[in-house]
């Protein structure tokens, strides 16, 4: 093969290469779009604040947690968050089980978190 035909045949191969990756860094190769903005969560026990960027995708908002992760939002982002970092072990049953730490359990509701108790 010359290398006329050579650098013929290279160059539209590395243009859709480019083309390729620059998709695949944007995210829409994924369904999930830029970065909104940013959330700050702030612990309910005194444990601190977090702030995490959030994005949206086909099937709803989600959160990146500090470590890397993208976890979908369930009650609200900010929620999600709080629960899923500073208060992840607040959430801990008396006895010391973290079975339930960081999970829907422990988010508040739409109307934040509403507590009653009866005494007498």
């Amino acid at each position: 093969m010359s290398r006329n035909r050579f650098v013929r045949a290279l160059v539209p191969a590395l243009a859709v290469m480019a083309f390729a990756s620059s998709q695949v860094s944007a995210g829409t190769r994924y369904g999930h779009g830029p970065i909104l903005g940013y959330i700050t969560a702030e612990s309910h026990f005194g444990n601190g604040s977090v702030r995490a960027p959030y994005r949206s995708t086909p099937v709803g908002y989600q959160i990146r947690l500090p470590h890397g992760t993208w976890v979908y939002c369930r009650t609200s982002c900010r929620e999600t968050l709080r629960v899923e970092t500073v208060d992840i072990w607040d959430a801990v049953i008396d006895n010391g089980s973290p079975i339930g730490a960081g999970t829907l359990d422990a988010e508040c509701g739409a109307l934040g978190c509403l507590t009653w108790s009866l005494g007498f």
